[in-house]
């Protein structure tokens, strides 16, 4: 049984040397037949080098090297593309995803009921505190406006059977999330939880503000909440001006028309206007997804693989 391995990369050159001696050694133990495809996500760095260095030693080491950086979305996609195993499992270079969790995932996915071996992290210890409340904020909300469940912790990590992934790569939108996607396909899935693990060596690409946007990103795929809201918070205020409306009348009426009263008017118009604002930024993000879609750009653009002899080594 053959298990292929993507794993996505960018500026990780020193992280794929001691990501393939962990995963070997896991190999070898259990004699497993691995496939591993590593792809290059536009790397900056000697990862590209690791890579053909591995794929010129072992025959079961591929990879595919981006034009440019598409993002890990993108690389995910070509990676899953790309296999030919009877079990495909996606992992971070970083060891974040624990090796040693393998060998039960195999064992789990051998029963007829499960198509896929899920991992979660059942604590944050050594993350930012404020990246782990807004993670699980993130979940709490999605959760709440989607139809389609995403565990909270739920790591890309995961094993799948060749029927799930072929589903998965019927999906072949542009703006991907693949948390999502997982998730949406459906197919039975187990989780193994576990405590959160630290990166080896090397930093994260992932900033604070890129996995607020890659939320966002998320929210927008998978639920048109957003859009009812927009129209709801416009319906909400027409109904508030209206009852001002009649309020001011009533009190011009009895009253009469006093002059005063211009600062609240400027704040009202202030308000009114932020929402406006608010609504068309909303519906310009959905509307941005669409033109993106509708351009039918390729996900990813591959320059190199490892059958490509003539490149430079």
């Amino acid at each position: 049984m053959l298990i292929s391995i993507v794993i996505p990369c960018f500026n990780e050159e020193e992280m794929i040397p001691i990501f393939f001696q962990e995963m070997e050694k896991i190999r070898v133990k259990h004699h497993y037949n691995f496939e591993y495809i590593f792809v290059n996500d536009g790397s900056t760095d000697a990862s590209l080098e690791k890579m053909r260095d591995l794929a010129n030693h072992y025959d079961f080491v591929r990879f595919l090297s981006f034009s440019r950086n598409f993002g890990k979305e993108a690389a995910l996609y070509a990676g899953l593309k790309h296999t030919t195993g009877d079990l495909i499992t996606v992992m971070d270079v970083d060891l974040q995803d624990p090796p040693e969790l393998l060998p039960d995932m195999v064992t789990i996915i051998q029963s007829p009921e499960i198509d896929c071996v899920g991992t979660r992290r059942s604590t944050r210890k050594g993350e930012p505190v404020i990246r782990s409340f807004f993670s699980k904020k993130f979940y709490s909300i999605i959760n709440r406006i989607s139809d389609t469940e995403m565990v909270d912790g739920a790591r890309d990590f995961r094993l799948m059977t060749r029927q799930m992934v072929d589903a998965i790569l019927e999906l072949s939108e542009y703006n991907r999330f693949s948390k999502g996607i997982f998730s949406w396909v459906g197919f039975n899935t187990h989780y193994l939880a576990y405590e959160n693990v630290e990166r080896v060596a090397g930093e994260t690409s992932w900033s604070f503000w890129k996995l607020l946007g890659y939320s966002i990103d998320g929210i927008v795929n998978f639920s048109d909440t957003p859009l009812n809201l927009a129209a709801f918070t416009g319906l909400f205020s027409c109904l508030l001006s209206a009852i001002a409306l009649i309020f001011i009348i009533i009190r011009a009426l009895i009253f009469g028309d006093p002059t005063s009263g211009w600062p609240s008017l400027v704040v009202i118009i202030l308000f009114v206007g932020g929402l406006q604002l608010l609504s068309l930024g909303i519906i310009g993000k959905y509307i941005g997804k669409i033109f993106l879609e509708t351009k039918k750009r390729p996900i990813f653009i591959i320059r190199e693989t490892e059958k490509d002899k003539n490149k430079p080594k």
